[in-house]
């Protein structure tokens, strides 16, 4: 546990959280255009008004509880849904079904544009597998929009407006270009029929160049991560590096539903870190790899090197890494279950533990632990989002501290029938700064000052 001059560490139970809202917000104005030629606007450290900063708040006892109070949540008072433009297969929901929200700001010619994408699924399924169509990225020039989708009509006229890639596309593939492996394409089988989706896509824009880092899903031919570069600007064309032409990035691990075929299965949840010149290729859930200078693949070592963190005991299984660096400090995020159970006094507990007899799983959170180095070793974590798990953080022009949710809609609170309609959203949640002592990030709790 780092220690804290805005707060101590105390013992205390988790008390069960009640609903939380978000503000959806519908505008339709003109699109904006994008093209890579400058670098990435940095996280730049505010104080609060009059220099003072929120508190670290006392952690749950023992380490691996989970704080559920709902001043952790996305709510009304400082989320809001982005107002994506509708795809033809949105309008009957009124918003686009998303998981794994990815949202950053980049400048661009010399102005902010923010960029949107994560996973989504297809007309008629429920859940975006056991296919879905691919990669869809939204732009903007502010962040409470007009979010338009990216205009690629210009490079496939006939193909849906802002699906920059998508297993169809292996049609464009040509000799020394390669935009869908064959590890990529759909395949069939008698289980489920056709079969392969991309998930959790992150767009970055590193030395004037746009990079998409995804994964193809558990029912894929090989599930695992992978990378794409852009041949133009946000909209694309984007191929694939020439380190994923055979496979996704690292060994094949033991893992996954019974369903994968032995050897398909590699990391997943591939994410994307740069810092001057140099890039890192960030796995869940405690892997990285630096990439080569030309980005085609990660350097080559006999094994990943890890970050050294400060594991649960026992550690459940954790999704969704990213690493954030802000007032000096490197934040490693983690998506983890919030499990619901009752102490031996009948008090509810809330921990992140793997599943058990009588454990129900209730949140998908955002875990967080700091480092001062890139690898760590990292802090003890802490919860920094009630149901705000598989995000990332980003500034936005302004300078305010922002993170992403999506309310996983598979399991848990946000599973319910009568919440499902909130589920699966594209939502942004602003965040606070403890400062350079406390040196914390949550979701912005009420009354607390803006850091």
């Amino acid at each position: 546990m780092i220690s804290s001059e805005n707060g101590p560490r105390v013992g205390r139970r988790s008390l069960l959280a009640g609903a939380a809202g978000s503000l959806a917000v519908t505008a339709a104005l003109p699109a904006a255009t994008a093209r890579a030629d400058a670098p990435a606007r940095p996280a730049v450290p505010r104080a609060a008004p009059g220099g003072r900063y929120p508190e670290n708040w006392p952690d749950p006892a023992p380490y691996g509880r989970a704080d559920a109070r709902p001043e952790l949540w996305p709510r009304e008072d400082n989320s809001f849904v982005l107002p994506l433009e509708l795809r033809p297969r949105d309008r009957a929901r009124g918003q686009v079904w998303m998981r794994d929200t990815y949202v950053n700001c980049f400048v661009v010619d010399g102005r902010p544009l923010y960029v949107a994408t994560g996973t989504t699924r297809v007309p008629g399924l429920e859940a975006a597998g056991p296919w879905n169509d691919g990669i869809f990225v939204w732009v903007s020039r502010s962040l409470r929009g007009p979010w338009k989708l990216a205009d690629t009509t210009g490079i496939r006229p006939r193909a849906e407006k802002g699906k920059v890639w998508s297993p169809e596309f292996v049609g464009e593939n040509r000799p020394g270009r390669t935009v869908v492996a064959p590890w990529q394409e759909y395949w069939y089988d008698e289980q489920f029929g056709k079969r392969g989706q991309a998930w959790a896509p992150e767009l970055h824009y590193f030395r004037g160049t746009w990079y998409m880092v995804a994964c193809m899903g558990d029912h894929s031919r090989k599930v695992g991560s992978f990378m794409l570069v852009s041949e133009g600007g946000v909209e694309g064309p984007y191929r694939l590096v020439e380190g994923n032409l055979d496979k996704p990035f690292g060994d094949p691990v033991i893992g996954g539903p019974a369903f994968i075929e032995p050897g398909a299965y590699h990391h997943i949840d591939g994410s994307f870190y740069s810092e001057g010149d140099d890039a890192w290729l960030v796995l869940h859930n405690d892997l990285y790899a630096k990439f080569r200078d030309d980005l085609e693949d990660i350097v080559p070592t006999t094994n990943l090197p890890r970050f050294r963190q400060t594991p649960y005991s026992p550690e459940p299984y954790l999704e969704g890494a990213y690493v954030f660096k802000h007032g000096g400090k490197y934040y490693l995020l983690h998506a983890a279950w919030d499990r619901t159970s009752i102490d031996p006094d009948g008090s509810p507990r809330h921990a992140y533990v793997p599943p058990g007899s009588g454990r129900t799983q209730y949140q998908y959170d955002a875990v967080v632990a700091v480092a001062d180095r890139f690898e760590g070793p990292y802090s003890e974590r802490w919860t920094a989002g009630v149901g705000a798990g598989h995000n990332n953080f980003f500034v936005d022009s302004a300078g305010q501290l922002w993170g992403t949710f999506f309310r996983n809609p598979n399991f848990g609170y946000w599973s319910d029938p009568s919440r499902l309609a909130d589920a699966a959203v594209p939502g942004v949640v602003r965040l606070e700064w403890t400062g350079p002592k406390g040196h914390r990030l949550y979701v912005q709790r009420p009354g607390a000052p803006r850091g």
